[in-house]
């Protein structure tokens, strides 16, 4: 980002509840950070009715609650000054004209221009046209760009139609399609593990991994969510997106370089190579649940077949991830908040050492945690002390909290808002891995769906999901090993 240009940052659905908390935090906290344009102005775009002082006014409060800020005045004063607000309707003309219009009192001059689109997919296609039809799409020397927020469509057709209207406008480098789940640090840090360390790239692959599980669980239900989730449920709304795209991560090539088409090219190709799952080997390879209680939560309906659970089972048919299979679950009112990567190593081909005929030899076991306790941890066998040849599992561990701060880490979108400003896309999805995550999802909803298969489960609520979670990981002989990775972390 040339810090000379001047930035105008427009955020459509400015008054709702993620500019508040998230976006005008995050961004005021690049701004004390020294990260923003030397001149820039953030325009806020709304039905609500505020004036430039009352928006002001009703961001600071998210400033002080989600971006540690407790000064008086200085650091706001001069970042408020920044910040406007255009009344306006999403699919009325004369309301873009007149934006129009504002924008180019704000900027007296060439500026570049970032839209974020903090609204609901619904408004997406009516805000592009209008952009279009008022000429606020081209580039003339200076950048457009604009941040669509997830979801991207709710099948795979709705994704690409969504695509062909993005297209009509932007250009395909001028989208950037956020997943806040790949702004958050402890993902970035899968590629560090993987490619900075020497120690873990010969040895990942089928010949000495036995098996991957990725779990994101929430203890919370569906809160003020519920009736955008009921419609949605758990495997449109953590599947599709967050859960594989750590599979990627964890299953992809090394990328020639950082660079945003090298790293997404590889994405797409594990993305591809993951054997379909349709027809009848969805019930073999998937389960979904229902939380107990569920139906009674507000805005829900009363014979509602929404999961909020599911795991699934995938195979990545490559040379490299031939035969390993990645498992996967997410869910919520679990038993704990709880975001993390296994890498279970196979076991020594020989059992040299005395071992407990009951457990066997323990494999090694890398765990790559991605909240709320960040870091790495390995767990390997070492001698027990004054024994003949008793081992013992142990680990070696690295927590973000101790080695850089307990702050050190920012939040998800202040990474993703700064890349976007210096036109890095590495972090943002691109349209044909939104389409083929889509394709691999969709067999998977319709089989359940229509066919209710497998049946819906129900599972108590502070628990780990149902039995038949457990069951699908046992057939291979293998078990969920969240028992395991709680004992690291209690040492």
């Amino acid at each position: 980002m040339n810090k000379k240009q001047p930035i105008s940052i427009i955020i459509f659905g400015a008054s709702g509840d993620l500019t508040q908390r998230k976006l005008i935090p995050s961004l005021f906290n690049l701004f004390r950070k020294g990260r923003m344009a030397g001149v820039f102005k953030i325009i806020g775009y709304g039905g609500t009715e505020f004036t430039d002082q009352g928006f002001r006014d009703h961001l600071l409060k998210g400033v002080r609650q989600y971006a540690g800020y407790s000064s008086k005045d200085e650091e706001w004063g001069s970042f408020k000054s920044n910040l406007f607000y255009q009344q306006g309707h999403y699919s009325n003309l004369e309301d873009f004209k007149k934006l129009v219009t504002r924008l180019g009192a704000l900027e007296s001059g060439p500026a570049n221009r970032l839209y974020y689109m903090a609204i609901p997919p619904s408004v997406f296609p009516s805000i592009i046209d209008l952009l279009g039809l008022t000429g606020q799409s081209k580039e003339d020397g200076n950048w457009r760009r604009v941040i669509i927020e997830k979801p991207f469509g709710t099948d795979l057709p709705s994704a690409q139609l969504l695509n062909q209207q993005l297209h009509k406008v932007f250009t395909e480098n001028q989208v950037y399609r956020i997943d806040h789940y790949l702004g958050k640090e402890t993902v970035q840090n899968i590629l560090v593990t993987r490619f900075a360390n020497t120690i873990f790239e010969p040895l990942w692959n089928r010949n000495y991994i036995d098996h991957v599980q990725i779990t994101v669980a929430e203890t919370v239900g569906v809160e003020h969510r519920a009736g955008f989730y009921d419609g949605v449920g758990v495997m449109r709304d953590m599947f599709q997106n967050h859960l594989l795209q750590l599979v990627s991560l964890v299953a992809m090539e090394p990328p020639a370089s950082l660079h945003a088409d090298a790293l997404r090219n590889e994405k797409v190709k594990v993305l591809s190579t993951i054997m379909p799952i349709q027809g009848k080997l969805v019930a073999a390879n998937s389960v979904l649940a229902q939380y107990k209680g569920y139906k009674n939560e507000p805005e829900i309906k009363s014979n509602s077949t929404t999961p909020t659970f599911a795991a699934l089972r995938l195979f990545v048919n490559n040379w490299r991830w031939q035969g390993v299979p990645f498992y996967l679950r997410s869910g919520k009112k679990l038993a704990e908040k709880q975001s993390q990567i296994i890498i279970q190593f196979k076991e020594p081909p020989l059992a040299m050492f005395p071992v407990r005929s009951t457990t066997g030899m323990t494999p090694n076991m890398l765990v790559l945690y991605l909240q709320p306790d960040e870091g790495v941890h390995l767990r390997f066998e070492a001698k027990v002390p004054d024994t003949i040849a008793e081992t013992r599992s142990v680990d070696m561990e690295f927590h973000y909290a101790e080695a850089f701060g307990p702050t050190a880490i920012p939040e998800a979108y202040e990474r993703l808002l700064l890349d976007a400003l210096q036109g890095d896309a590495s972090l943002f999805t691109r349209a044909d891995e939104v389409e083929t995550a889509w394709s691999l999802i969709d067999p998977v909803i319709r089989e359940w769906e229509e066919n209710q298969s497998p049946a819906l489960s129900v599972y108590q609520p502070a628990s780990w999901g149902p039995i038949e979670a457990d069951q699908l990981v046992a057939r291979d002989g293998r078990n969920w090993m969240h028992e395991e990775t709680r004992k690291l972390l209690e040492k």
